[in-house]
């Protein structure tokens, strides 16, 4: 399930051009956690994870404007987690 962006903006990976990207292909985030930030306005938005999951891809592009609804990365639930799940 991806995590889409909410408004049209500029998709940023980290929170500055030298640091690290919040979240990377592989790793876990936890329901709240912020995966990316949208710049609107010069008002720079945190968008975070609505559930718990592992990141399997980034495909907005770092610098890249987004339309609201694009998919910004995408999360696999948790084989415990995953809906229907015993």
């Amino acid at each position: 399930m991806a995590v889409r962006s909410p408004l049209i903006g500029v998709f940023y990976e980290a929170p500055a051009p030298d640091a690290v990207p919040f979240v990377e292909v592989g790793d876990v985030v936890a329901e709240g956690q912020t995966v990316c930030i949208i710049e609107a306005m010069k008002v720079f938005n945190e968008i975070k994870a609505e559930w718990r999951g592992r990141v399997v891809a980034i495909p907005a592009e770092n610098g890249a404007l987004v339309q609201a609804g694009d998919p910004l990365v995408v999360l696999a639930f948790l084989s415990a987690e995953a809906p229907g799940a015993a």
